[in-house]
């Protein structure tokens, strides 16, 4: 199989931090080799999430105050690239993004068992042993190292899973970043059976994950997402959809939620803590909507309310993940795929808001 490894691939080279002008379509990048505790994929389909986008504009920079979409496509001048990765380090370009990745291995390198080639694989995003498992420290696939926007992309084996189920490739690919994601938030905030999830950005990729999740564990979830969604967002297992836009405390009163999963932020962010009860629990892990909000601390105070901040991931939520979809305690809703070279098109399309579930790019053969 080695043997059949060219020497140049199909790849998307995010020169530098910008607009969907800094994504290069090239067809000679040279084919990395899997390094020792490596091993080499043959990328069959990669996703599209929000931490390509802000990662690509330098949104994480604290620079930008503005929501996501408002500088995705033609890039924000005003981003510093000293703090425009997630991690608020300077990027290395060009670089290759796709936080998700599925595939299958093609070669190893030095110290992984060559028996491994041929296995059809999903890569942890948030990689822990390039940082020798140092707490709340990792890479983010795609962005402190290269990812899965390419024909073929390398990965440490130890954070390389193999999957034996009957999800086609593009289903695979939408579980890495999203659904750990939102497990990730779950596992923080300590979700358990009974209790009542309000979940925000509902018929995105992790939102939607998170009502799936919290389903899953027994929780009774409401979700808020775009009245046009709401079938949709029902579908996966919320109990009761909020139309984005209008009053949570209208729509639901105070106090009657125990934990809220959150990946929004922006205008709304306030009556979040409205409809928390006395102790609850409220987990972020996104801004789409935009990252200042106000906050009355006497509301954080006086209700006992804990807040967690989500990026870091326990290894165990990887691992429970590859155990759900083996399973079949979960299903992700792919809406569209796209060929590799048309990653524009994919990106505008998920800014757009107008599908509910993941987007997928299939580089060539």
């Amino acid at each position: 199989m080695t043997s059949r490894i060219p020497r140049v691939m199909e790849a998307v080279l995010l020169t530098e931090h910008g607009g969907l002008d800094r994504l290069e379509y090239r067809d000679d990048v040279p084919v990395p080799a899997a390094d020792r505790n490596e091993v080499l994929i043959r990328v069959a389909a990669a996703g599209i999430n929000n931490t390509d986008i802000n990662t690509r504009i330098g949104w994480y920079s604290k620079t930008i105050q503005s929501a996501t979409a408002e500088s995705a496509s033609e890039g924000t001048a005003s981003a510093s690239a000293s703090d425009a990765s997630w991690s608020g380090t300077p990027m290395s370009f060009p670089r290759i993004q796709g936080a998700d990745c599925c595939g299958y291995i093609v070669n190893v390198g030095e110290g992984v068992d060559r028996k491994r080639i041929g296995e059809r694989v999903i890569v942890r995003n948030m990689l822990r042993s390039y940082v020798d498992y140092r707490p709340f420290e990792c890479w983010t696939f795609g962005s402190e190292c290269d990812g899965a926007f390419a024909q073929y992309t390398k990965a440490p084996a130890s954070e390389t899973y193999k999957v034996e189920c009957n999800w086609s490739d593009a289903e695979l690919a939408s579980i890495p970043c999203a659904y750990s994601t939102a497990e990730g938030m779950l596992h923080r905030a300590e979700v358990k059976a009974g209790e009542r999830v309000l979940v925000t950005g509902a018929s995105g990729g992790v939102g939607s994950a998170a009502v799936q999740l919290a389903k899953r564990r027994g929780a009774k979830v409401t979700a808020i997402a775009a009245r046009s969604k709401i079938g949709e967002v029902e579908a996966v297992g919320a109990e009761r959809v909020v139309p984005r836009g209008e009053s949570l405390v209208e729509h639901l009163g105070t106090g009657g939620f125990d934990v809220v999963i959150d990946v929004v932020a922006g205008p709304q962010w306030p009556q979040l803590f409205e409809v928390l009860r006395r102790g609850g629990r409220y987990a972020v892990a996104g801004a789409i909507a935009g990252p200042i909000v106000q906050l009355d601390v006497r509301t954080l105070y006086l209700k006992d309310l804990s807040f967690f901040g989500c990026t870091f991931q326990d290894d165990v939520v990887f691992g429970n993940l590859i155990g759900y979809l083996e399973r079949g305690e979960i299903r992700p809703n792919v809406a569209r795929t796209y060929p590799l070279r048309d990653i524009a098109k994919a990106q505008e399309d998920f800014l757009s808001k107008r599908f509910a579930g993941k987007l997928v790019l299939i580089p060539p053969p």
